[in-house]
């Protein structure tokens, strides 16, 4: 299978081209990159702007929203099938995480992928189109480097361990409880869904919340380190979600 990997670059990315390309002749495309043609059997569609705390929204509008749109509307003239990342952002500070449950994005970035999802539904389209929520996505080792501070608590945390013996929380870290999955299990999730004629969008998730201060605590113990409380920067406490955790039914029945 021919296999267009936008945001190829990236830490999903990066992954996901490793993990594909030993069965399948993959093609990787970042945002300013020269596009490089059509002739493909499936894009998969990772790129994105992916910091929450980004404040241009016409700069987010261009690459999270127009560009998905039409890369979305040249597959489907041309009979690519389509894949692509959203994100369990849009469920906001909301309390329920089904895939039909009301959403409450609250940040340009949860806004960007919550229209994309509803421009992606809003059609009966010629191909496949599967979007997938990623929860909070995380990886080992220094594959999230590039991602500064939008990195995984598990990345940064382990940094700061390792170079300082103290690893920074917010305070109330014990109360923010998230659903962590690891980038092996989104990467298995695209791989399983190629032999998926369903189009729709689910939840990619573990189905369990841990506290960041869990997380903490696990790291601490591994590197021999200290934990510490900071005050929540002010630019998150209105959009910060204190709880997640994916209802994995649908998914689930998709892949029994």
């Amino acid at each position: 299978m021919k296999i267009l990997v936008t945001g190829h670059k990236g830490f999903i990315g990066q992954n996901m081209v490793k993990a594909l390309s030993p069965v399948h002749d993959v093609t990787g495309f970042n945002w300013g990159e020269h596009f490089p043609g059509y002739d493909y059997d499936l894009v998969i569609h990772l790129g994105a702007i992916s910091s929450t705390t980004e404040t241009d929204v016409d700069k987010i509008m261009r690459q999270n929203y127009d560009f998905s749109v039409w890369l979305l509307e040249t597959c489907n003239r041309l009979g690519i099938d389509f894949q692509y990342a959203s994100s369990a952002s849009v469920y906001g500070l909301g309390t329920e995480f089904k895939e039909d449950s009301p959403v409450d994005p609250r940040t340009p970035y949860a806004w960007s992928k919550y229209m994309f999802e509803r421009y992606a539904q809003s059609k009966t389209w010629g191909i496949k189109v599967q979007g997938f929520r990623y929860f909070n996505v995380y990886g080992s080792g220094s594959v999230e480097d590039h991602k500064g501070g939008q990195a995984s608590p598990y990345h940064k945390f382990s940094k700061q361990a390792q170079e300082k013996g103290v690893i920074d929380i917010f305070e109330g870290s014990d109360s923010f409880r998230r659903d962590f999955v690891p980038v092996e299990s989104v990467v298995d999730t695209h791989q399983a869904f190629l032999n998926v004629k369903e189009s729709g969008i689910w939840n990619v998730g573990t189905g369990k919340a841990k506290s960041f201060l869990e997380v903490a605590q696990e790291v601490a113990i591994k590197y021999n380190a200290k934990c510490q409380f900071i005050p929540m920067p002010k630019i998150l406490q209105d959009s910060y979600q204190a709880y997640t955790c994916a209802d994995l039914t649908k998914i689930r029945k998709t892949l029994a």
